[in-house]
């Protein structure tokens, strides 16, 4: 283990940031974090191009605006008499006189719906498009990669155009001429050859009620304006892509770094044949991970107590039952050589016993291994642990003619637990069996069973004592008395009688029910000691859901 790990020479730092930065988690957090931004950039341009108040705006003043140029028409550009008429010569003096921005284009039209004046025309403007130097075969990159953007970004925000809007967006200028000679004034966003937009408003030239005209109002800025209003968002953007950046970076150091070196030292758990690893206990962190690191750390050490205590279970029972078997040897190899009976037959009878303590230590060793997986099968219920104690003392007096007189006591009203009711009673029966066992054989002897209710931690519990008037307990070997194969027995009791797991498989069982078990010792006024003592905690049940 110390050749394997602690010896290692640390990896270089380029290898292990490729390892947690490209790790799955990380990926899933970049590709988490990338998902949102794009979310936002595309919505972010997507709210600056569907702004219906920059058009709206834009539609009022030319509205406003070629309504004053068609009123000005009409009543200094138009007669009436023989028939209502616009004069071309009035109309385009007119309109040359009048301010017209350079990115606004006035139109006039007549009754035929033939063009009579043009602000372009007589302004003498004209588009003007700069060319590639000598040698360039067309735009360059910079250009192609923001006129390619400007249309994927047309064509998302194309998806939530209205019917109207699309169909409004396909007009062409004659139809709103068209309509305009029914004295309906046009309005909206429409689309030139090239696919540039532009706010176009027509409206009638009406002396009275008869058309005679139309003058037609196109602003060709809304694309620059929309652009403009983009590139106003482009610091916004880069911040929200490093701020996206970092916190990616910081989820991935924070979380899936820590989590990858809680799965590192588990593989290295696993690889290690049953050898400590200490895991990353990552006490600093008061988070989730950190929850995880320490109940992963403490799982791992509590199951290296588990395999550590099954490695010494294992090493006691080899070596109780060696002693047994080496008795049985011994007295194999004599047997043959005994000459008289009476040694045969003691001989044999040594085998015998022998044997029959070999069966009781495998029963009992069974009974022992199997206890974990018998108390996770059976089911947990609602025991009035008074009752169950009365019938188990009433089954001893019913059962035995001689020995101690066996007693119970309760001054609990409320004696109800949770837990199983076969291993609970395993504990009491071992209990008064030992204390049977330690009992004087003389007349007045008793085993005294008591039941009582406490508080401990805020919380209810029952406490249970079994006493005896025995020898009682050497002071050393109070918490001794509960290992496995530990025996202590009476003089005069017979050898091999008891395997010394009874109080162990006791413990076990308590523990398991989230209590305690502990010996301790009487003693009377004089301080003399007058027998042994073990009290049983268990937690009272609450009330039923």
């Amino acid at each position: 283990m110390v050749s394997a790990i602690a010896t290692r020479k640390p990896d270089p730092a380029w290898p292990r940031f490729r390892v947690f930065a490209f790790s799955r988690l990380a990926q899933i957090i970049l590709a988490a974090n990338g998902l949102a931004l794009l979310v936002l950039i595309i919505g972010m341009l997507a709210v600056s191009e569907s702004r219906r108040g920059l058009v709206e705006a834009k539609l009022d003043s030319l509205r406003a605006e070629g309504q004053l140029i068609a009123n000005i028409l009409a009543e200094s550009a138009a007669i009436s008499d023989p028939s209502p008429e616009l004069i071309d010569e009035d109309a385009r003096a007119i309109l040359r006189q009048l301010y017209v921005p350079e990115d606004v284009r006035v139109r006039i039209f007549g009754r035929d719906g033939e063009v009579v004046a043009d602000s372009h025309l007589l302004a003498s403007r004209f588009d003007v498009r700069d060319l590639p130097p000598p040698g360039e075969g067309g735009p360059g990159f910079a250009r192609s990669a923001r006129s390619l953007m400007s249309r994927a970004l047309d064509g998302f925000t194309g998806l939530f155009r209205t019917y109207e809007e699309r169909v409004a967006l396909e007009r062409k200028p004659h139809q709103d001429v068209e309509d305009a000679m029914l004295g309906i004034t046009s309005t909206g966003v429409r689309r030139q050859d090239n696919g540039a937009r532009f706010v176009s408003v027509t409206i009638p030239i009406q002396p009275v009620r008869a058309v005679v005209g139309a003058v037609m109002l196109e602003s060709f800025d809304l694309d620059a304006l929309i652009q403009s209003e983009r590139r106003a968002l482009f610091p916004f953007i880069f911040m929200a892509i490093l701020v996206s950046i970092l916190s990616s970076l910081l989820l991935t150091i924070f979380i899936a770094r820590p989590i990858r070196r809680l799965a590192e030292a588990a593989h290295a758990a696993r690889r290690a044949s049953g050898k400590r690893v200490r895991m990353p206990a990552l006490r600093g962190r008061r988070d989730e991970i950190g929850e995880l690191g320490r109940a992963l750390s403490a799982m791992t050490e509590a199951i290296y107590d588990r395999m550590d205590t099954i490695e010494r279970f294992a090493a006691d029972v080899a070596h109780e039952l060696k002693n047994p078997l080496t008795s049985i040897r011994s007295a194999a190899e004599v047997l043959p050589k005994a000459k008289d009976e009476e040694r045969r037959n003691k001989l044999l009878a040594v085998i015998a016993s022998d044997v029959n303590r070999l069966d009781r230590l495998i029963t009992d060793i069974s009974k022992a291994s199997r206890l974990d997986a018998e108390l996770a099968r059976e089911t947990v219920e609602r025991i009035e642990l008074s009752e169950l104690l009365g019938d188990i003392v009433e089954g001893y007096r019913a059962a035995r003619t001689d020995g101690p007189d066996i007693r119970f006591e309760t001054k609990a009203r409320e004696t109800a637990i949770d837990g199983r009711a076969g291993a609970i009673g395993q504990v009491f029966r071992n209990l008064i069996d030992n204390a049977i066992t330690f009992s004087p054989d003389r007349d007045g002897a008793t085993v005294q069973l008591s039941l009582q209710r406490d508080h401990a931690d805020g919380q209810p519990v029952l406490i249970a004592a079994v006493e005896d008037d025995g020898p009682g307990l050497p002071p050393d070997n109070l918490e001794t008395v509960f290992e496995r194969f530990y025996t202590e027995r009476p003089k005069g009791a017979a050898f091999g009688t008891h395997s010394g797991l009874g109080l162990a498989i006791a413990r076990q069982i308590i523990t398991a029910h989230g209590g305690r078990i502990h010996a301790e010792n009487r003693t009377g006024p004089d301080g003399k000691t007058q027998g042994a003592r073990f009290v049983v905690r268990l937690p009272a049940a609450g009330p039923i859901p």
